[in-house]
C-alpha cells in the first residue's frame, strides 16, 4: 500500500523493554551501541494542507552520538525547522488525560446553586542553522540539505530505493534494526525525505544516575505541506516486543476526529468507582481500557473531545493562545509554500488511543467527525448521562468519579440530595487527571469490584468482585442498578465551566503519544 505523503513519522526503539515508549522514526546509534526511547509525544497541527509536527523524545543509553531517522512528505528547509520548550507537551497530555473526579455531596438544605468552574506560553527558540547540500551518493542516497538546530545536526535525505538507504545507514556506521529495510520501502517508492537528526552529546541535558541517567532534549518542530492526513505507525513494528500503545491527540478548528479504517468506539465513561481507586486511578484505568479493547478488537477508542480553551472539570489551566502559537500556529496559515499566522483559538482537542500488534495491516488514516458529549454532570431524562451521544459541540471526556456522600443533619422540609462539589461546601471538587497510564500495573483489579455501578457497554457487572455501597448520585443509577432516591442536581448549562480565556477560534493539531509495553488482558 503506498502511504500517503502526509504521514509524519513512526518510530522504532532499539532494545526497547516491554514497558518503553515507542517514538517517531526510529534511532540509530553510532557502533553497536544500546539505547531506548522512554517517552515521546508527538503534536501534529493541521489547518488545509498545512502540517506542523511538534515532536518530543527522551533515550536512555551511551552518550556517544546517536541519530534518529523521520520520514517526511518533503524536503525540509533550515527555516522549517525549529526547537521548542518542553512544558506544552505535559499541559496537552494533561488536558485529554482520563480524570478521576472526587465530589462531596452539598448541604441539602442550603440554597440552590449553579457551580461555575474558573480555570503560559513559553518563548518559542530560533534555530541555528547552516545549509549545505550534497550530490548523490552511489548508493542513490542524496543529501537534500542540512542545517543545525540546537543540539541537533539534521540532514535531509532521498533515496532512489530502500536497500540503498538501509546499506548508507550502515555504511555512516549507524546501527539500525535488522528488518528496517522492507519497512522503510514505501516511504522511499512514495517519494518520502528522510530527516535525519544527529545529536551532539556535548550539548545534551542529561538527568538522573547511573541506570536512570537519560538525555532530557530538545523538542523538535517542523512544517510542510500535503494532501492528506494519516499515521505511519506500521513503521514502529520492527523492533516490537508485542503491542503497542498509540496515543493521538489532534487540535482541529472546531472539530474533532476519528480514524476512517478502523473501528471507532468510545471509553465507557461518567462511572463512580470505590474510593479506593483514588490511590489506584492508573490501574483502574488500564484495566477498563485492556476491557474496552477485548470487547471491542482492533478498535481506537476516543478518551477526550472537547474545546481545547475550556474543560470541565479541570486537570489544570486550559490550553490558550501561546500553546498554540508554541505548537505551530504561527504558521499554520497561507498558501502552499508561504506560511501566516492562524490568530484564532476555536480548537478541539481529540485524543485516540489505539493497541496494535504485529498482525495490523494499514496505518492510521483521520477523518472529521460530528461533534459528541458525555462524562459530564449533566442529567438526561432523570438520570446522569451515560456514554457518548451527538452534540452541538465536542463535551466528552473520560470521567470517573468518587463520591462522599453527605453525612451531616438534614434540618429542612424539603432538603435537595445528589448536589456535587467540593469538600466543605466548596464549589470546585478535587481533579487528578491519568498520566503516564502505560506504566500503570495491570492484571490485578477486579473492574466489577472497582465500579459502583454497571457498565454495559463492555458487560461488566458491579459487585461481582465485592464493590462497595455507592454514595447517592444525581438521579444515576446506584449500585444495586436501581435508581437512585437522591433527587437530582439542577444541571449545568453548556458543560464547560472552566475558561482559560481567548478567542474560541485557532487551528488544528494532531498530537500523537505512542507507547509500546506488552499489554495483558484484564477483566
Amino acid at each position: 500500500m503506498k502511504l500517503a505523503p502526509s504521514l509524519a513519522a513512526l518510530a522504532i526503539a532499539l532494545a526497547a523493554p516491554a514497558t518503553a515508549h515507542a517514538f517517531c522514526g526510529f534511532y540509530v546509534a553510532g557502533g553497536d551501541q544500546k539505547m531506548f526511547n522512554d517517552a515521546t509525544q508527538v503534536v501534529l497541527m493541521r489547518k488545509g494542507t498545512r502540517t506542523v509536527l511538534s515532536m518530543q523524545n527522551n533515550y536512555q543509553g551511551p552518550t556517544e552520538a546517536f541519530a534518529m531517522v523521520v520520514p517526511v512528505p518533503v524536503v525540509l528547509k533550515e527555516t522549517d525547522v525549529k526547537t521548542l520548550p518542553r512544558e506544552v507537551f505535559a499541559q496537552v497530555e494533561a488536558m485529554g488525560a482520563p480524570r478521576l473526579v472526587e465530589y462531596w455531596e452539598q448541604d441539602p438544605c442550603a440554597p440552590d446553586y449553579r457551580e461555575v468552574q474558573k480555570s503560559g506560553a513559553l518563548p518559542m527558540p530560533t534555530a541555528v542553522a547552516e545549509n549545505e547540500t550534497k550530490p548523490a551518493d552511489d548508493l542513490g542516497v542524496k543529501i537534500e540539505a542540512q542545517f543545525t538546530v540546537g543540539e541537533y545536526k539534521i540532514l535531509i535525505l532521498s533515496a532512489a530505493d530502500s536497500t540503498g538507504l538501509d546499506t548508507w545507514l550502515r555504511r555512516e556506521k549507524y546501527t539500525i534494526p535488522a528488518d528496517a529495510e522492507p519497512l522503510l520501502r514505501p516511504y522511499v517508492e512514495s517519494g518520502s525525505k528522510f530527516f535525519v537528526a544527529k545529536v551532539d552529546p556535548s550539548k545534551v541535558q542529561f538527568i538522573g544516575e547511573g541506570k536512570e541517567r537519560r538525555a532530557q532534549l530538545s523538542p523538535l518542530r517542523f512544517h510542510y505541506d500535503s494532501d492528506e492526513l494519516s499515521l505511519p505507525i506500521r513503521l514502529g513494528l520492527a523492533s516490537s516486543p508485542g503491542t503497542q500503545d498509540l496515543i493521538v491527540n489532534i487540535l482541529a478548528p472546531q472539530q474533532r476526529y476519528d480514524v476512517a479504517n478502523y473501528k471507532n468506539v468510545t471509553i465507557p465513561t461518567n462511572i463512580d468507582v470505590d474510593p479506593k481507586m483514588k490511590d489506584r486511578f492508573g490501574e483502574f484505568y488500564a484495566a477498563l481500557f485492556d476491557r474496552t479493547i477485548e470487547k471491542n478488537p482492533g478498535a481506537v477508542v476516543t478518551e477526550y473531545a472537547w474545546q481545547a480553551t475550556t474543560c470541565d472539570p479541570c486537570p489544570g489551566p486550559a490550553l490558550d493562545q501561546s500553546h498554540f502559537l508554541t505548537l505551530g500556529a504561527d504558521v499554520l496559515d497561507g498558501p502552499a509554500g508561504q506560511t501566516a499566522q492562524y490568530g484564532n483559538a476555536d480548537f478541539v482537542l481529540t485524543r485516540l488511543h489505539a493497541r496494535y500488534g504485529k498482525s495490523m495491516t494499514d496505518d492510521l488514516r483521520f477523518k472529521s467527525a460530528p461533534a459528541i458529549g458525555g462524562g459530564r454532570e449533566e442529567m438526561h431524562g432523570g438520570k446522569l448521562e451515560e456514554g457518548a451521544r451527538p452534540a452541538p459541540m465536542n463535551n466528552f471526556q473520560g470521567r470517573y468519579a468518587i463520591r462522599h456522600a453527605w453525612t451531616g443533619p438534614i434540618t429542612c422540609d424539603k432538603p435537595i440530595r445528589g448536589r456535587w462539589g467540593g469538600p466543605n461546601g466548596s464549589e470546585t471538587p478535587s481533579t487528578k487527571p491519568g498520566l503516564d497510564l502505560a506504566h500503570a500495573r495491570r492484571g490485578s483489579l477486579q473492574l466489577a469490584s472497582a465500579v459502583l455501578q454497571d457498565v454495559p457497554e463492555i458487560d461488566v457487572r458491579v459487585g461481582a468482585g465485592g464493590g462497595a455501597k455507592a454514595a447517592p448520585s444525581a438521579g444515576s443509577a446506584g449500585a444495586n442498578g436501581t435508581p437512585s432516591t437522591a433527587a437530582p442536581a439542577t444541571s449545568k448549562s453548556g458543560g464547560c465551566g472552566c475558561n482559560a480565556g481567548g478567542d474560541p477560534s485557532l487551528l488544528i493539531a494532531l498530537g500523537l503519544l505512542f507507547r509500546r509495553r506488552a499489554a495483558p488482558r484484564n477483566r
